[in-house]
């Protein structure tokens, strides 16, 4: 899971780098682990990324460099492959044309990719990246043309074989030199994409006129924040090219197979103040909460103690769960309180590389309020129970400040199985959830009870909102007929069936490369070194 981002201002002139720096600063919490960004000026690319926060890769003396009025970055969140400086998007090939990409997602099928490229199509992959592996698939489709110049029609047609050949969840943010942007999302609308317009007046001597802006984001809280008033998600199978000059063009590049967004998008690593795909991140929290709320009561009050009665305060564990906290102790009738800090500058647990740090990083990360623990019965609420880490030593941590029962309860249900659409959870034996009873998982936690969402309950919580009426009249980016339905969302993580089929031969793959990287980090060194910097355009300045 990254956050991509692509803008194209009207206006020739202007430089888009500062305004793509501001969004990505919005998506940092897509990604921490790099940043970058490319613009485009004349036909030429200036590229500035490398690993680290958006503030610290993109200083203010190597932005200077970045000219151009339209550019694509990225912020990206480390999955299993490796964690390079040289994995840092946006890539870049140079034939043909020129093309620059930042993907979110993850391929199942890399390796055969990897291995039609090489063997058939001789184009150098220089990463472990399937990200890489996407782009000089599309630069292989799109030089079958052979032709000075594209148009349209010919990206339209290089994405059919694009789609053709790539099998997962991908949502991209593409760049050709000179031309423009293009933004695609796979037939499953697995991850977010959204396009908005902005409408600016611009007034020369003697002339008023409208000039639109374009930008594609991963989350509508971008374009909003930017003043993009009108915007629409890009459908499972579409695509849109936006060109310097504008306007954008739409197709359905393949029949969507279906729409069906990764449902942990709403449960965790979605800002709340974004919609996506239609569906309100904060009110599906909310419903969460009151989800868990009816759960608790029914489970409770079903057994000759009532636990519910028990229960002083109810308890977030910061920061996603909070709207779901609040609302569950709201429907049961309980307090409210905050009883974890937060350093903020602490970042992810459970993608951290072992459990050593994973433990040490929760006791950086929050401390508990003595005050609010003491002699109390205390009902915590977080988003989800990933390895069981983190979720053990909260628990340590409420018993420590003096708390005399801890019931922990989980906005999403038992996660038994491996993420394999771009978020790096763990391999299915490191879930605690795996082969466990919720009373296994509330020992092992060591909690007095565990309370999971059920996911018949966790998909009514995401429902999509009744249109709104744009704030601005657009033409450009409006649907030309109602957009389709969510028709179920992807939850194989919870499940073990995934929406692009069974993928076993995967899974094993993803074994293998977690257990040869976790061995290159303990040895120093693998048979497969990977390059630290990416040599195919100037790499961000040391000023």
């Amino acid at each position: 899971m990254c956050g991509i981002l692509g803008i194209v201002l009207a206006d020739q002139s202007e430089d888009v780098a500062a305004e793509l720096l501001d969004g990505a600063m919005f998506l940092q919490h897509r990604g921490q682990d790099a940043a970058g960004i490319v613009t485009c000026a004349g036909g030429r690319f200036y590229q500035c990324k490398g690993n680290g926060m958006a503030k610290d890769v993109l200083t203010e003396q190597r932005m200077k460099g970045l000219v151009g009025n339209m550019g694509i970055a990225q912020l990206r969140y480390p999955t299993a492959g490796s964690s390079a400086m040289s994995e840092a998007q946006p890539f870049y090939v140079n034939s043909p044309y020129g093309i620059a990409l930042s993907h979110n997602g993850n391929l199942v099928n890399g390796r055969n990719l990897r291995q039609k490229l090489d063997d058939v199509l001789h184009r150098h992959i220089n990463t472990d990246s399937d990200s890489e592996l996407l782009l000089n698939i599309f630069a292989a489709e799109l030089a079958q043309y052979d032709k000075k110049r594209v148009n349209s029609e010919d990206i339209f047609k290089a994405l059919v074989g694009v789609y053709r050949e790539c099998r997962g969840a991908y949502a991209c943010v593409s760049m050709l030199a000179g031309y423009g942007i293009i933004g695609f999302r796979d037939p499953h609308g697995i991850r977010p994409l959204v396009v908005g317009e902005r409408v600016r007046v611009s007034q020369t001597p003697g002339d008023t006129h409208l000039q639109c802006d374009y930008m594609l984001a991963s989350e509508s809280v971008v374009l909003k924040a930017h003043g993009f008033h009108n915007f629409r998600d890009i459908l499972p199978g579409e695509a849109v090219i936006i060109t310097k000059r504008g306007p954008p063009e739409f197709c359905q590049i393949v029949p969507a197979k279906a729409y069906t967004p990764d449902i942990f998008e709403y449960v965790y690593f979605a800002r709340p103040d974004s919609i996506m795909d239609g569906i309100s991140v904060y009110r599906s929290r909310l419903a969460m909460g009151r989800k868990l709320a009816q759960k608790i009561t029914s489970r409770f009050t079903s057994q000759s103690l009532n636990v519910v009665r028990e229960i002083d305060v109810v308890i977030p564990v910061p920061d996603t769960s909070r709207p779901s906290a609040l609302e569950c102790a709201v429907t049961l009738g309980i307090p409210f309180r905050e009883g974890f800090v937060k350093n903020r500058y602490v970042g992810r647990t459970f993608i951290m590389p072992n459990q050593k740090e994973r433990t040490s990083s929760v006791r950086r990360k929050l401390n508990a309020m003595s005050s609010e623990f003491a002699g109390r019965n205390v009902l915590l609420i977080d988003d989800s129970i990933v390895r069981g880490t983190t979720s053990k030593e909260i628990v340590n941590m409420a018993r420590e400040a003096g708390a005399n029962k801890v019931y922990f309860a989980s906005c999403s249900p038992v996660i038994r199985y491996n993420h394999i659409y771009g978020i790096d959870l763990a391999d299915s034996r490191a879930l605690v959830g795996f082969g466990r009873s919720e009373r296994e998982v509330s020992d092992l936690i060591g909690a007095d009870d565990v309370i999971y969402q059920s996911l018949d309950d966790l998909k009514s919580c995401c429902v999509q909102e009744p249109e709104l009426p744009s704030e601005l009249p657009s033409t450009r980016i409006a649907f030309t007929q109602p957009p389709p339905k969510i028709n179920g969302f992807e939850v194989g993580v919870f499940t073990g069936v995934y929406v692009t089929g069974e993928e076993d031969h995967y899974l094993k793959e993803l074994e293998q490369v977690r257990a040869k990287n976790e061995r290159s980090r303990i040895n120093g060194c693998g048979i497969d070194v990977k390059a630290e910097t990416d040599i195919s355009l100037f790499n961000r300045g040391e000023s």
